[in-house]
């Protein structure tokens, strides 16, 4: 977009906090920096918006904050008088979403040095394999650098060994359908990712979207688990 002209600023919201919570400030420092890396700042979700009291990414059981080291995750937890004041008519939601005095958003986040937060994944989205935490968002990024990757979604499969393992639903370019093989794609992934963040499993579909255009992972999860345990058919 920004080879058209376009100037592209990152904001971050739920409808819980009416509308834009937080926003990537740009820095005018990050303009003599490559590329690459001025597009990794970008897809940082920034710092807290003018109307929002305060945003924080903390433990989601001991609401520690978490260290500034752009590793440690936490939940992204928000206040303010733009935050809403209740669920109509659904006290324990209520509750639950503001223990401990915060709004907790359900998103995973880490916070950088310069009090930057990054979202890493949904809380209900994180995936366990072997004691690990893999992040769908990097993984479905990655698959996104694909030159035949149009569309990607990242979930967890069952798994009787690890727990869980990454599985990529993944809808190809035209004309690379009969090109592009599950192998390939696993390939790919493990030469930009760590081996264990790479999925054990693609599938190639056109991927399931509400009204808006949001993917429904939930219809993914469901597919995945229906595929039962990969440990005992890898080879």
């Amino acid at each position: 977009m920004e080879e058209l002209g376009f100037g592209v600023t990152h904001a971050y919201g739920i409808t819980e906090t009416h509308g834009v919570a937080t926003s990537c400030l740009w820095k005018p420092e990050w303009d003599s920096l490559p590329l690459e890396e001025q597009l990794a700042l970008k897809a940082r979700q920034g710092v807290r918006h003018l109307c929002i009291e305060d945003v924080d990414v903390r433990h989601c059981e001991t609401m520690e904050k978490v260290p500034l080291d752009g590793k440690t995750i936490g939940e992204v937890m928000l206040r303010g008088n733009t935050v809403m004041s209740e669920y109509l008519k659904d006290v324990k939601a209520t509750e639950e979403a503001f223990r401990g005095g915060w709004f907790h958003s359900g998103d995973l986040a880490v916070k950088h040095q310069d009090g930057y937060i990054e979202i890493k994944d949904r809380l209900k989205d994180i995936i366990i394999s072997g004691g690990e935490n893999i992040s769908s968002f990097e993984v479905e990024r990655v698959l996104y650098r694909h030159p035949a990757v149009v569309e990607a979604a990242v979930v967890a499969r069952p798994d009787n060994h690890w727990g869980q393992t990454p599985c990529a639903f993944v809808k190809l370019k035209e004309g690379f359908e009969e090109k592009i093989t599950s192998q390939e794609i696993i390939n790919f992934c493990r030469d930009h990712l760590p081996h264990y963040m790479a999925p054990r499993t693609v599938i190639f579909e056109d991927l399931p979207k509400t009204s808006t255009g949001k993917v429904q992972k939930f219809i993914l999860r469901e597919k995945s688990k229906a595929l039962g345990s990969l440990f005992y058919t890898e080879v």
